[in-house]
């Protein structure tokens, strides 16, 4: 009798599907659900999802081990066996720990018989499964020493009954799983695993060579099998590979990739190899293998020209890969040494023939080596050797130049979904990190060249092409520069009417990023705004002509003031164009900003006016019960986004004292925004537009903004006790952040805080209620963090504060990136409203306060840190946790390392295997190495490096 986190597996039964600790599983209703699962025949979408249901608790229960062996002994379809091998992998990947390590090895035995009766004939989803789910085993089962040893021994060519399919499969998988962190492995386990996965390179050499020499070639199914296991073990970074030039393999991989006729998949398969190898001998560096290897490679030039001639798109990307992984693997070579031996600049010729292609595709396999040669020469740093890469950068410029060309006959603007619209987006992505290798003006002037050129105006797709590639570097010529933009400037404003679409929306956005030369040559700020304001009229053109506006409003701020009354007129008219509203904020906000530098006479009218249009029209929504319409002028987020630009983006200066110029405003505004309240109080995506808008209103006035606070605090709370949006919580944040240094407002502040804790509370401990509302989470502690920045006395001195302390030690367990920042951002400042401050005179009360929330809370928060750095947190959330360590211990390192040492005794200090995890010393080092930092940075260090002994 087994037993499994101490319930009787043997006498674990079966019958309601809702409870498997407690009753067997029949196997024919599984065979009955699978069937109801997989038949195309049952129409009953109910049925179907009962089925899906009950299946999925079945493989989650302890059942399912002895489940899934009887259904894969009964073999009674295809179906039942697929989900068998399916249930027996999850469970070994991720539920290995329910089984007791005694169960392993009849496991394993099981597993094995399996194994035997797969064949060629097999399906092979069944096959991949069963043979993933036997190597993560041999990973996990730390008794059975010589997995691949014994593997090769019952399965191997060498064999009494040799069965090269499921021997193969299983080493495919064995170092693809070894490097997936869905196994809970440990760093120990892992670091046995890698000596004895780098011992055993010799064994699959040899193996691997035997099989291609005997039967690989000749049965096409074990070649491609063997290829495939080639590459995957060459994610085991060995210098046993060299033993690879004793046999056939590389001659085998080499023949195969260069002859383009052979079947696609074994070309595809064998690229795959040469790829995976490369990438390995740029870790391994083995210098007799890497000569032969790269050798071959640099020969296939004439094997892409062949595969040209044929037309075969797949063999001509299968070059390009390899192509540019050889790119890849030398590139610092080439860098280090230009021409010379391994540093031979003959793959970059390989690699321009590819971008040479007129399949864009092609050419955007090889960006990759682009970007890390740009990487590699930026870090180098030498004007010299950027020099001997600069005519190939311009040939790279010249080639991607053709292939932004659009169709001749193409009559209007390239649609965003278009896959080519993505490729030229990424070609400018490419162009912005490779072109200080040959200049940024050089680059201007290759285009300018074209554009200039007699008689382009007859081919308006290569204008366009070479004005998109201008756009690409505007940002980065010198604004002083006065040679190569002018005459360029000057043709884009003088187009005529009749220029075909996609070249005047291409000519704008070249506006758009020529914004901040523009500003240093004001005399052409008249034309250009002239130019785009004409643009607003076309329904194709307005949109682009709009955000151009934006840039051009954002830069020229010091020369557009003269301008303004005529961006004024443009305001007033936007809803006669066919603007996106998306461009219509980044106007407002253009406009915003310059109004800010008006007089202060101007502004309070200016600014009126402005949110006026957008109030008039919100008003009439909510009058008229308009129904809302996303995205279109029926949606009351459409004006509440344009306000929320205007007032965030109107910075006048105002003196202490001074009364603030929009403060009228505000309150003018307010009642409107209080009405969309109550109306769309059910809509959050109205909610959290409203509650941002108010945000920006506030924090334009600051404490200007007191007459509407009262009426404001009690809008949100009641609609927060009613609704539960938790923007409203983000809020009443901004709120504390203005006013909380008032000691007149505290009391209403902790008032509304108190009214917003007990439905927080109700919704974050209901089952996953942290999970599924990680939003409140943030938002909840962003707001009590404010109280501690502001008001730190009167917050740990309220009534809510206990409750608020329990959901944040539970709270700081989310694995949600924002939300667990927020939590452990409070305890920070909960941390430090205990320490002395000269601006905070209430230092003793402050600290006895926050001394006896650590002497009841401490342990607990620190216990639940730790589990989750260990077990739940990715590494890159490690940082956060580190520097609450560093903070607790900057304040009682003391008691901090008698917290610490508490939970780090109740670890649990085996694997899922049986196997030791961590050691007693182990754990000592980590204490030590946490306990005696003196940065935060060594913290996280430890952290991440203790957590591999888990994951």
């Amino acid at each position: 009798m087994v037993m499994v986190h101490g319930v009787s597996v043997a006498a674990v039964g079966p019958a309601s599907p809702r409870d498997y600790g407690k009753m067997e599983v029949d196997v024919s209703e599984v065979l009955a659900a699978i069937g109801t699962l997989y038949d195309a025949q049952v129409h009953d979408k109910h049925k179907h999802d009962q089925a899906s249901r009950w299946l999925g608790q079945l493989q989650r229960s302890v059942q399912a081990w002895k489940v899934a062996d009887q259904l894969l002994h009964l073999k009674h379809d295809g179906n039942s066996c697929f989900f068998a091998a399916q249930t027996l992998r999850t469970k070994i990947q991720l539920y290995f720990g329910e089984l007791p390590v005694e169960a392993h090895a009849s496991l394993r035995a099981s597993m094995l018989e399996h194994m035997s009766h797969i064949n060629e004939h097999t399906y092979q989803g069944i096959a991949t499964q069963l043979c993933v789910a036997l190597a993560d085993l041999a990973l996990h089962m730390a008794a059975w020493s010589d997995p691949i040893g014994d593997l090769i021994t019952q399965f191997g060519p060498e064999s009494s009954t040799p069965n090269l399919v499921p021997l193969l499969e299983v080493l495919i998988a064995l170092p693809e799983e070894l490097h997936s962190r869905q196994l809970r492995l440990g760093l120990n386990r892992r670091k046995h695993l890698d000596e004895y996965f780098h011992s055993q390179v010799p064994n699959i050499t040899k193996i691997l060579h035997l099989v291609v020499m005997s039967e690989g070639t000749s049965k096409e199914s074990t070649h491609l099998k063997a290829l495939r296991c080639l590459a995957s073990w060459f994610n085991i970074h060995s210098q046993n590979w060299v033993l690879l030039l004793n046999t056939c393999l590389v001659d085998d991989i080499l023949t195969v990739v260069g002859n383009p006729q052979v079947a696609p998949r074994l070309h595809e398969i064998a690229t795959d190899c040469v790829c995976s190898a490369m990438i390995m001998l740029e870790a391994e560096r083995i210098q007799p293998l890497a000569e032969t290897l790269f050798a071959g490679v640099l020969q296939m030039g004439n094997a892409y020209h062949m595969a040209v001639a044929l037309e075969d798109i797949n063999a001509i990307t299968n070059y390009a890969r390899i192509f540019s992984e050889l790119g890849e693997t030398l590139v610092e070579v080439m860098v280090e040494q230009p021409g010379q031996g391994l540093g031979s600049l003959q793959v970059l010729h390989l690699l321009l023939t590819c971008i040479g292609h007129h399949d864009w595709e092609v050419a955007e396999i090889t960006f990759n080596f682009w970007y890390k040669l740009s990487e590699v020469l930026y870090k180098k740093n030498c004007d010299n050797v950027n020099e001997q890469f600069k005519p190939y950068v311009e040939r790279l410029i010249e080639a991607l130049y053709r292939h932004c060309q659009m169709e001749p006959d193409h009559d209007s603007i390239l649609a965003q979904q278009d896959d080519f619209y993505e490729f030229r987006e990424r070609v400018q992505e490419l162009i912005k990190d490779v072109v200080f290798i040959c200049g940024s003006k050089l680059c201007f002037q290759q285009m300018a060249h074209v554009l200039l050129a007699p008689d382009v105006t007859k081919n308006w797709n290569l204008m366009e092409a070479a004005l998109f590639i201008m756009q690409s570097v505007a940002k980065n010529l010198i604004p002083e520069e006065s040679e190569v933009v002018p005459p360029i400037l000057e043709g884009v404003l003088g187009q005529p009417e009749d220029v075909h679409l996609q070249v005047a929306f291409t000519s704008v956005q070249l506006l758009a990023e020529l914004n901040e030369w523009i500003a240093c040559h004001p005399s052409f700020l008249p034309h250009v705004l002239q130019f785009l304001t004409q643009r607003l009229h076309n329904k194709h053109l307005a949109t682009v002509a709009a955000k151009a506006l934006d840039a051009i409003c954002q830069s020229c701020r010091d020369h557009i003031e003269q301008h303004f009354d005529g961006l004024m007129q443009i305001i007033v008219s936007l809803d006669s164009f066919s603007i996106s509203n998306e461009a219509v904020v980044g106007l407002l906000k253009g406009v915003a900003s310059i109004l800010g530098r008006l007089p202060r006479s101007r502004i309070q009218d200016d600014m009126r006016q402005l949110c006026l249009l957008q109030i008039t029209s919100l008003r009439k929504l909510i009058e008229d019960n308009v129904p809302a319409e996303k995205n279109t002028k029926s949606d009351p987020v459409v004006w509440l986004d344009r306000l929320a630009a205007i007032f965030r983006n109107v910075n006048p200066t105002v003196q202490n004292g001074e009364k603030h110029p929009c403060q009228d405003v505000v309150m003018e505004v307010w009642p409107t925004l209080s009405l969309t309240f109550q109306k769309y109080s059910t809509d959050l995506r109205v909610m959290e537009h409203c509650c941002r808008c108010l945000r920006f209103a506030v924090r334009c006035v600051h404490q200007q903004s007191a007459p509407l606070l009262s009426p404001l605090v009690e809008q949100i709370v009641s609609l927060y006790v009613t609704h539960g949006h938790s923007c409203f919580l983000y809020l009443g944040s901004i709120l504390v952040d203005e006013y909380a240094s008032e000691a007149g407002c505290v009391g209403g502040l902790l008032a509304m805080l108190e009214a917003f804790t007990q439905p927080t509370f109700n919704l974050l401990t209901q089952p996953n209620g942290f999970r599924d509302h990680p939003d409140t989470v943030d938002d909840w502690f962003r707001l009590c963090a404010r109280f501690l920045q502001r008001a730190p006395v009167p917050f740990l001195q309220c009534s809510a504060l206990n409750t608020i302390l329990e959901c944040g030690i539970q709270a700081c367990m989310l694995d949600h990136k924002e939300a667990n920042s927020a939590v452990l951002k409070f305890f920070q400042d909960l941390v430090d409203a205990g320490r002395k401050h000269e601006e905070r005179p209430d230092f003793e009360t402050r600290r006895t306060l926050v001394l006896e929330i650590f002497k009841t809370h401490g342990e607990g928060l620190v216990g639940n840190l730790v589990t989750a750095a260990v077990f739940i947190l990715p590494q890159y959330m490690h940082h956060d946790v580190a520097e609450t360590f560093f903070q607790i211990m900057q304040y009682d390192r003391p008691k901090f390392c008698v917290w610490l040492e508490a939970k780090l005794k109740v670890l649990p200090t085996k694997n899922a295997g049986g196997v030791e995890a961590v050691s007693a010393t182990e754990l000592a080092e980590f204490h030590k190495a946490v306990t005696q930092a003196e940065r935060t940075k060594e913290i996280t260090r430890a952290l991440v490096d203790f957590s591999r002994f888990f994951s």
